[in-house]
């Protein structure tokens, strides 16, 4: 339900474009979108998680950016920004403080081998440059209204198949750890 409400302002963002048929509209209920989803947060858990903070700020600028210049090229730019930003994090995450960045956020929940977590983390490095590089061929390659439709289902259905991967990949080391402490 979680990642849903995150990709909220991006359904939103993809209803008003294929209503007005113009990006600079869309983008315009972008930012409240945004700023609503950011409030609706922090109603609910009375913080912000900096991942969505940084998202969101992200987003701001470059929609702001893509209304002030008339110019789609900033709000095109923005997913790989932030998934090359991510990719950055989760690559150099280990430098700070020994853990990767996927041990800090479901460490206190799951149990693994340090180079379980290695390897999941790399999966997640890998993942955000791919969706980066995968978001510049299909802005360059295609039509405003495809990349649209790639931001929304593409980019949705593309991190869905992954996490369901990422699920897989962790239950059958998480089977594996059980079995090996029942024995």
């Amino acid at each position: 339900m979680k990642l849903l409400f995150d990709f909220l302002p991006i359904a939103l963002f993809f209803a008003v474009y294929h209503w007005s048929g113009d990006i600079i509209v869309a983008t315009v209920v972008l930012i409240p979108a945004t700023l609503v989803q950011l409030g609706v947060v922090w109603w609910r858990q009375r913080r912000i998680e900096k991942m969505l903070l940084i998202t969101s700020i992200i987003v701001i600028l470059s929609a702001s950016a893509t209304i002030a210049f008339r110019d789609p090229a900033f709000i095109q730019w923005k997913p790989t920004v932030i998934n090359a930003l991510f990719g950055i994090a989760f690559l150099f995450s280990p430098l700070f403080g020994g853990q990767t960045l996927t041990q800090r956020m479901m460490g206190k929940a799951v149990s693994l081998p340090a180079s379980t977590w290695r390897r999941l983390n790399l999966a997640w490095v890998v993942f955000f440059f791919a969706m980066a590089t995968l978001n510049v061929y299909v802005f360059t390659q295609y039509d405003e209204a495809t990349w649209v439709d790639f931001k929304l289902f593409g980019m949705l259905g593309l991190t869905l198949l992954f996490v369901i991967g990422q699920a897989l990949f962790l239950a059958r080391h998480l089977s594996h750890a059980q079995s090996k402490e029942g024995s």
